[in-house]
């Protein structure tokens, strides 16, 4: 049995798929098995994280729906329905193993903003501390299209991020990934290993469900941020008896991702996925050579700027030739970057004397490439 040393921090996302039938009814069965198995995790000494979806479909069934619904304003009223259902079903399951749960509820914003990234961090770790379960979901009620993380899979993988998870399990109703189509190709095979994502080429990636917004093509993407920060993840089959801990035993379960982390530290990891580009800026080969050896970009080498963005906001930066070089929170507006771009620093203090010499300081920059 593990203890607090040993124990590892698993974040596990539940889709609604897994949880729901078409009707939007619980399948009590299967999310029974699922919360037996996180207390057992709990009680050998390892942390765990849900990311649940469940409360549109479940909405929907309450609400007797037989489709997802497209508007905006339909999802989140069907989210506010099956919300709270979601919770008191977890809640009463939980309760039944003597464990604690808690609800929380996160937008993009919440990890967009580097405070709220902070604050979010703060209370998942007291939780954690306190052997609650955190039962997270987007706020589907208030979410907008440009404060939406688009789907509970990258939810998870930002949540393995922001916690230093050991292991995110993203749980579906297929064994893993396939190198096609099984229910159309009987010559599919499942992949048990992806040691680079480049080896996903010539895979074909499934389509999305009708209860839910995610679907295969979500799940590898959301390995590949996982990853990047040192985060083993496992796609696998959510019915699957004893799937969680088969998971972390490394038992041949599933398609596995092993970690590739980048070596960035926590801030840049933030700024290359949780903050959003709310624009792009275009640079020539000689600022292009110095942000690749480590330099900050100067509006000199900027040629062209593209989008709506504020001092402070997120662009990227990309070559001449329109391939994404960097990420990196710009020091000016858009409008006083295109007054000064390709202007040397002696011109650019004269035309806004107080702004930064640096269109992007290094310390606030990411390679991408």
């Amino acid at each position: 049995m593990a203890d607090k040393k040993t124990g590892k921090t698993i974040v596990v996302k539940i889709g609604s798929t897994t949880l729901t039938t078409e009707r939007g009814t619980f399948r009590l069965a299967p999310m029974a098995g699922l919360v037996s198995e996180v207390c057992e995790l709990l009680a050998a000494g390892h942390r765990v994280l849900l990311v649940s979806s469940g409360a549109v479909s479940s909405g929907m069934g309450i609400l007797r729906k037989k489709r997802r619904p497209n508007a905006v304003v339909d999802l989140q009223a069907a989210a506010a329905v099956g919300q709270g259902h979601l919770l008191r079903t977890y809640t009463e399951l939980f309760a039944h193993e003597n464990v604690v749960t808690a609800q929380v509820l996160l937008t993009a914003f919440d990890v967009a903003a580097r405070t709220q990234y902070l604050n979010a961090r703060n209370t998942l770790k007291r939780l954690l501390e306190w052997k609650v379960v955190p039962i997270i979901n987007e706020n589907d009620t208030t979410s907008i299209d440009e404060l939406c993380f688009g789907d509970n899979d990258a939810l998870a993988a930002q949540v393995a991020l922001l916690v230093k998870a050991d292991l995110l399990v993203l749980l579906t109703d297929t064994d893993g990934l396939y190198t096609a189509d099984p229910r159309e190709d009987p010559d599919a095979r499942l992949i048990n290993t992806v040691d680079g994502l480049g080896d996903l080429e010539c895979v074909t990636i499934g389509a999305v469900s009708a209860l839910g917004r995610g679907g295969m093509g979500s799940k590898v993407n959301s390995a590949r941020i996982a990853t990047s920060g040192g985060v083993e993840t496992v796609i696998a089959r959510g019915t699957r008896p004893g799937v969680l801990t088969a998971c972390l035993t490394g038992e041949d379960v599933g398609t596995r991702f092993p970690p590739r982390p980048l070596g960035l530290p926590d801030y840049k990891l933030w700024l290359l996925y949780g903050k959003p580009a709310n624009g792009k800026v275009v640079v020539d080969a000689g600022a292009a050579k110095a942000l690749r050896g480590k330099g900050s970009l100067l509006p000199v080498g900027v040629t062209r700027v593209e989008g709506d963005f504020a001092a402070g906001d997120a662009v990227t930066v990309v070559g001449a030739d329109g391939v994404e070089l960097a990420k990196g929170l710009v020091s000016y507006s858009k409008e006083d970057l295109d007054r000064v771009k390709g202007l040397h620093s002696a011109r650019v203090a004269e035309i806004l004397p107080a702004s930064s010499p640096e269109a992007i300081h290094r310390d606030y920059l990411v390679l991408v490439c």
